[in-house]
């Protein structure tokens, strides 16, 4: 039996949590840019399907990673959206790239050439992205821009 004057915790008052402002900001963030496209998905909402970096599976990086390299040229890529696509050398279908596979410290820019491996997109496999993208030229005549958000001309 319980000591009178003492509540047990099952007891004691439930209290909403103190709603205080927390505010995080990054120094490559620019006012109005997002990133990671929105952040968080609301509820309701599904998360995003194409695989990124963080979500891929070992055995498809892998393959990835023992693939051939391919060349190609940056047709778009909208870094507020955090993806882009890709002009294959050897023709084709437009390949999808998403933001977190590509390496270095450029943003790709239209007409940037680049090189890249490729995986399938679940669920089915039918469609490609590339991944492990590297710049190897910077279109000329334009403004590249850093992640950390710098303004280089080239």
């Amino acid at each position: 039996m319980a000591e009178p004057g003492l509540s047990s915790p099952s007891e004691a008052p439930l209290l909403p949590p103190r709603s205080a402002s927390l505010s995080l900001s990054f120094p490559f963030m620019k006012d109005g840019s997002h990133m990671w496209g929105g952040g968080l998905p609301q509820p309701g909402e599904l998360p995003s399907p194409l695989p990124t970096k963080r979500t891929r599976t070992y055995s498809a990086t892998a393959r990835a990673n023992s693939g051939p390299i391919f060349k190609g040229v940056c047709k778009n890529f909208s870094r507020s959206q955090g993806h882009g696509f890709i002009r294959p050398s050897h023709s084709g279908e437009d390949i999808f790239v998403h933001i977190s596979d590509i390496e270095g410290e450029y943003v790709p820019m239209e007409g940037d050439e680049v090189t890249y491996k490729l995986c399938p997109i679940p669920p089915k496999n039918l469609k490609m992205q590339a991944v492990e993208v590297v710049i190897t030229h910077q279109n000329p005549g334009t403004k590249h821009e850093t992640w950390s958000g710098q303004i280089i001309s080239s």
